[in-house]
């Protein structure tokens, strides 16, 4: 069976018309197979979106996508446990459970185990799985051989993050609010000045990380391209592309063609680039290599 491609939810604080029309245009064009909807980093955010909801999830679902409600990364109060709760029980679709108390409240339902579970071995895997979770994204930091070992033990259906900066990791704190001497309670929605997340540099003006609200990022965008052969031959059945604040139609049109073999991977590399200008790509964890570091085949 063919690999198929998901669109993860959109992690950064775009407004809320330009998002339904992202979603809008995802739906008519992107040729992705899954769609991922909903707030994962602030919960201040939430409200924004919430009138756009019930019609963005009817427009993608009428053109054939099956859409996945994704949970907070980070509950840290009773209102989002109950907002948790409500989607965790009542929600009309899958569920991605990005915190591990989503996945509790599901009480045996199918989920989607989000990649910030962090899932390493066949332990949590396995855990999981007895849960509910009947797709798996995997974090990033692992190498080829080890998502091959996870897809040999696993009875859910497997999703690598094939593009996008990385999730890493999510805090309390607000880094865009403290970067411009603000609390988090008074942010002013702030993140909402960096639609594809802030850069970080480290003491020697070097790029590293990204932030987005209280989470951090990769600096440089997952680039899977020329490895998504092999990784549908050891059992991943899906790729993630997360939304980045560039043409992600044109995106998900180059993966599915790499996937369909339409296109040679390095002319899918030089569109990609011309699709993402100034970018820096990395794919360095797949090959069990540092994480910000690209890796061509023939550089192994």
């Amino acid at each position: 069976m063919t690999a198929k491609l998901t669109l993860g939810p959109v992690l950064f604080n775009w407004k809320p018309e330009t998002l339904r029309d992202f979603y809008f245009r995802i739906a008519d064009e992107a040729p992705v197979d899954t769609v991922h909807v909903g707030e994962v980093v602030c919960s201040k955010r939430t409200p924004f979106f919430e009138p756009y909801i019930a019609p963005v999830v009817e427009r993608l679902q009428a053109a054939g996508k099956e859409v996945v409600l994704s949970s907070l990364a980070l509950i840290m109060s009773d209102r989002e446990m109950g907002a948790a709760r409500d989607l965790a029980t009542d929600a009309p679709t899958l569920v991605e459970a990005n915190d591990i108390s989503v996945a509790a409240i599901t009480a045996g339902r199918p989920f989607v185990a989000g990649a910030l579970l962090n899932i390493y071995n066949e332990g949590t895997l396995a855990a999981l799985e007895a849960m509910g979770a009947s797709r798996v994204c995997l974090p990033a930091e692992l190498s080829g051989e080890a998502i091959a070992a996870l897809a040999r033990a696993a009875k859910a259906e497997i999703e690598v993050q094939a593009f996008g900066r990385l999730p890493l990791a999510i805090s309390a704190r607000c880094y865009a609010a403290r970067a411009r001497q603000l609390t988090k309670d008074a942010c002013q929605y702030v993140c909402a000045d960096d639609p594809d997340g802030m850069p970080v540099e480290t003491l020697d003006e070097v790029p590293f990380l990204a932030v987005n609200g209280t989470q951090t990022m990769s600096f440089h965008y997952m680039d899977l391209l020329g490895d998504l052969e092999t990784l549908v031959a050891n059992g991943v059945k899906r790729f993630r592309l997360w939304p980045q604040n560039v043409d992600m139609v044109a995106v998900a049109a180059l993966y599915r063609a790499v996937l369909d073999r339409r296109i040679a991977v390095a002319e899918a590399e030089e569109r990609l680039a011309g699709l993402c200008p100034g970018v820096a790509f990395a794919n360095g964890y797949i090959h069990g290599r540092p994480g910000h570091l690209f890796i061509d085949e023939g550089d192994e």
